[in-house]
């Protein structure tokens, strides 16, 4: 395996290109986007106006954060085949957003024990999985225990999968039934074999907003301190955004800026992930239907990865298409704007589903490798640091009946 997917850096296409931007492009675009081309660090105030940008200025952003993915990381697309077990749907934070959560008495709740999410992780790494997303609700019945058991029982069963496990609400939840901090309760859980963590649970990064999704029942601050505790004791994880419910691009901004910073301070996070809010069954939407957005535009879906790209550069600089929330279609379109990964082939998707989310349960890597070439780049299987598992090259294959998207998953 090779070690890692390299970064590239060049500066002198980007001194060119910074001096080659549309001359209809408005003065205060033009000079953002040519003092990112040339590598400088873009400010809140910078990245709303690039999320006001209309037309010309607009497709200039997405070219320039194309750009700056071809400069920061090469022609290469990316994906993991993985697989996202939800070990139970019983959840009594009331986060009004999400429809995943069910009561404990309810007919439709679950709650796998550790064996069988053992057996889920194996039938993953029979299907050539190199990882599994094990993440769950915040059950009344669980203790710390059983967050240490279920890493015991999939490293017996699977020893050589990667568990990347528990959003950082599940930590601190753990935290309060082991009365631990969490740096100790993160030690314990890697010296178990935990591998890295989903930066989850981060929504927006505003006290305001996550009082109206989550009665900030986990606040910012806590999300922070839970995430740099890990980073601190050697468990890398990811950075995400949910977006296009009550927030505004101040908040996205602010809220880029914000993992920026920590990334300066810990260099923790392996890639940034946007998340469009997908509103249909939330009680968010419908109990204010008049107040709460319907999800993302598509507009802002390619402004949201295009200045993530620009804001983040240097740091940040694995920037994931969400299939589960966009589409493959639309987020195969993102590799040209800023994008360089697709994410999982997931088997298995519970918590958009639920939400109201209709692209499917799984993505077969011959669907990856057909959208990541279809996009202009080099296709990569690759493992959760982004090491090089297999190299498809950029030649597209056609597609078959049986490779195509599946709606189905595992049982």
């Amino acid at each position: 395996m090779i070690s890692s997917i390299e970064n590239v850096s060049n500066t002198a296409p980007n001194l060119f290109l910074a001096t080659t931007i549309s001359d209809q492009v408005s003065e205060s675009v033009r000079t953002i986007l040519g003092r990112s081309l040339l590598g400088e660090e873009l400010s809140v105030e910078d990245a709303c106006i690039l999320f006001a940008t209309q037309g010309e200025d607009a497709q200039a952003v997405l070219d320039a954060a194309n750009t700056v993915r071809e400069n920061r990381v090469g022609n290469t697309g990316t994906f993991v085949i993985t697989r996202n077990i939800n070990f139970t749907n019983v959840c009594y934070m009331g986060c009004r957003f999400c429809n995943f959560a069910k009561e404990k008495g309810d007919k439709d709740a679950e709650f796998l024990n550790v064996e069988q999410v053992a057996d889920k992780a194996e039938e993953a790494w029979a299907r050539g999985a190199t990882e599994v997303c094990i993440q769950g609700g915040l059950h009344p019945d669980i203790d710390a225990n059983y967050y240490r058991e279920l890493i015991i029982a999939v490293k017996k069963r699977v020893p050589d999968i990667h568990i990347h496990a528990f959003s950082p609400f599940e930590i601190w939840y753990g935290c309060k039934k082991a009365k631990l901090e969490p740096e100790v309760f993160l030690t314990e859980l890697k010296e178990l074999g935990l591998g890295s963590m989903p930066g989850t649970a981060a929504e927006i990064l505003d006290t305001e907003i996550r009082k109206l999704l989550t009665k900030n029942k986990l606040t910012t601050e806590e999300w922070v301190r839970i995430i740099k505790a890990a980073h601190s004791v050697g468990v890398p994880t990811t950075s995400t955004i949910m977006y296009g419910h009550v927030d505004q691009p101040i908040h996205w901004a602010n809220h880029l800026k914000l993992l920026r910073d920590i990334q300066k301070e810990t260099g923790g996070f392996t890639e940034f992930v946007p998340l469009g809010f997908i509103h249909y069954e939330t009680r968010l939407y419908n109990d204010n239907p008049d107040k709460v957005r319907t999800g993302p535009t598509q507009d802002e879906h390619f402004k949201m990865h295009a200045i993530a790209r620009l804001m983040l550069q240097g740091h940040i600089d694995n920037i994931q298409a969400s299939w589960v929330k966009m589409g493959p279609d639309v987020a195969t379109k993102m590799l040209q704007s800023g994008a360089n990964d697709l994410g999982g082939t997931l088997m298995n998707e519970s918590i958009s589903r639920a939400a109201g989310a209709t692209h499917g349960q799984e993505v077969f890597p011959e669907d990856m490798v057909a959208n990541i070439q279809s996009a202009g780049l080099n296709a990569v299987q690759r493992d959760t640091k982004y090491g090089v598992v297999k190299n498809y090259g950029s030649e597209p294959k056609s597609l078959t009946a049986s490779n195509r998207i599946a709606i189905q998953g595992v049982a």
